[in-house]
């Protein structure tokens, strides 16, 4: 392909997703404030899986081509970018408080899936069988979510226009809004992987750091977006939410696909999957005794990830 066309396109990708993020974060956020949903539940579950399909699609298209390294890299390296560098950035910006309710459960969950996952992988492979146990915490992250929504009313919310207009309006918003990240991720990751090709970095480089921020991009542009709204509590949900589903989901499922277990490479078990462990307990531990991300935390994070990432290219 002309290298201009790959810069090109690459550049098509980011417009796409940035502003298929800012429709996607009004679309949700008129879904939490007509049906009184906080925000936090809706990120954690509509939001989360909307922006976890493309880290599911490029983890399965690689587990069928037999690319075991970009499938697991992906979805271990999308969590840590999702926690260091996205979740990071945002705290260093804008600190916040948040009922503790809202998050403790999902937060511990995410920290509890990563902990299994890695335990499940010690042997050097990702169990086709045994992997199925992390779908436990994802069972249980979604009923919270609907437990939540059902019984937890968010009576700060503004009220909205619920016409059938509006709510067709919105709707389309939504769709398009996801079909824009989702079409933006994936020019994004081709021809990113294309132009790190041709600055000769390592494939296994490109899964864990280039493919997993590519990846982890519709989290960056909700989490901006966000911000830039006021919506911190819908950004927060949707990183934990991604973060259960890329975890407990993606690598089960591309181990069944494979149809064997997942081989595990030794530095994704010496580095990438103890990184992104305690990047989690980073995030979430100190924030459930204080009720508070502060900026410390964002400044932890982000060092740490790129620290990492620097380790990661020597």
């Amino acid at each position: 392909m002309d290298s201009v066309l790959i810069y090109v396109l690459f550049v098509a990708g980011l417009i796409l997703i940035i502003k298929g993020g800012d429709i996607f974060v009004d679309a949700s956020v008129w879904i939490a404030e007509a049906f009184k949903v906080p925000k936090f539940v809706i990120g954690a579950t509509v939001v989360s899986i909307a922006t976890t399909l493309p880290e599911l699609l490029v983890s399965l298209m690689a587990a069928s081509q037999g690319k075991v390294d970009v499938a697991v890299g992906n979805a271990v390296g999308s969590v840590t970018a999702n926690i260091g560098l996205i979740l990071g950035v945002g705290l260093l910006f804008s600190p916040f408080a948040m009922p503790k309710k809202h998050f403790t459960l999902k937060g511990i969950l995410m920290v509890a899936s990563i902990a299994l996952l890695f335990v499940l992988c010690l042997g050097g492979a990702m169990p086709m069988g045994l992997g199925l146990l992390l779908f436990i915490p994802l069972i249980i992250a979604t009923w919270d979510s609907l437990r939540a929504g059902k019984n937890e009313k968010d009576e700060d919310a503004q009220p909205v226009a619920t016409d059938k207009w509006t709510i067709a309006a919105n709707v389309v918003k939504f769709v398009i809004g996801t079909a824009g990240i989702v079409a933006g991720a994936n020019l994004l990751i081709d021809n990113g992987s294309l132009i790190a090709e041709q600055w000769g970095v390592p494939e296994g480089v490109i899964a864990v750091i280039f493919i997993a921020i590519g990846t982890s991009l519709p989290e960056l542009i909700t989490m901006i977006t966000a911000i830039r709204k006021k919506q911190t509590s819908l950004s927060l949900g949707n990183i934990i939410g991604a973060n259960i589903i890329d975890i407990t989901l993606i690598l089960p499922v591309c181990s069944l696909v494979s149809g064997s277990a997942l081989p595990l490479s030794a530095r994704s078990l010496s580095m990438d999957f103890p990184i992104c462990l305690g990047l989690a307990l980073i995030a979430i531990i100190p924030s459930i005794f204080t009720g508070k991300f502060q900026r410390w935390q964002g400044g932890v994070l982000v060092v740490s990830y790129l620290a990492y990432a620097i380790v990661t290219f020597m």
